[in-house]
């Protein structure tokens, strides 16, 4: 624990935050990246939900549509998705099940953002991301633009590895409050921060998805949860 607490920036660990207001149980997405546009270019998203690119640039290859209960993202550049009511004050738990459909021309990521904030301008929010080859990462993107890695890509045997047709399904979750933050992967947590350890850890704000760089992703079971964890 104290091992990986010392891997966190210092502006992380010295952010503030206003209070945000709680709000009840919510289905939706949604993320955020500094400098980019928003929506999803010609095509039409689901009620509510906005897309930040990580850099200016088309949407036009950028898909993020309902589909079988869940939602479907296909992405040329890297977004993340977020619908504002999925605002988080306290704790909450954050789920979602990933099913990357095809194999990437490279190894790219998907996941949960947590404690997003001023999603449509200096956005500023933490990202635990995983890919193919079984390993995961987490990150801090702060409000001038740049990106902090908390935990590098690190191997995991609770992660679900893509197979010969580059298929993996992978069920994430993130539980934030007055405790602090662990990340789980197929109900194993592979990550926890503290906050006896990293007093001014900030978990509240906007929960939601990103997806990296020329994926085929679909998302089942996201749900935001209020409450004692």
């Amino acid at each position: 624990m104290r091992t990986l607490i010392r891997v966190l920036p210092v502006a992380l660990l010295a952010a503030t935050a206003a209070p945000l207001a709680a709000q009840g149980h919510t289905h939706g997405a949604q993320g955020g990246n500094h400098g980019a546009h928003h929506g999803g270019g010609a095509h039409a998203m689901p009620a509510g939900w906005q897309a930040r690119l990580d850099r200016e640039g088309s949407t036009d290859a950028l898909h993020f549509m309902e589909m079988s209960g869940g939602f479907h993202v296909t992405t040329g550049p890297a977004a993340v998705f977020y619908n504002p009511a999925n605002n988080v004050t306290g704790d909450f738990r954050a789920r979602a099940t990933f099913t990357q459909t095809k194999a990437p021309t490279h190894p790219e990521a998907y996941g949960l953002v947590i404690a997003g904030k001023d999603l449509g301008a200096a956005a500023d929010y933490m990202y635990f991301i995983v890919r193919g080859d079984g390993k995961y990462m987490v990150r801090h993107r702060a409000p001038n633009g740049e990106v902090h890695t908390i935990v590098d890509w690190t191997e995991s045997p609770a992660l679900v590895k893509q197979d010969a047709a580059g298929k993996a399904t992978n069920a994430l979750a993130v539980e934030g409050g007055a405790f602090g933050v662990r990340f789980l992967a197929n109900g194993q947590k592979v990550a926890e921060f503290l906050k006896a350890d990293v007093p001014y850890l900030v978990t509240d704000g906007i929960v939601g998805l990103r997806v990296n760089h020329n994926l085929d992703v679909h998302v089942s079971d996201f749900a935001v949860e209020r409450g004692g964890m």
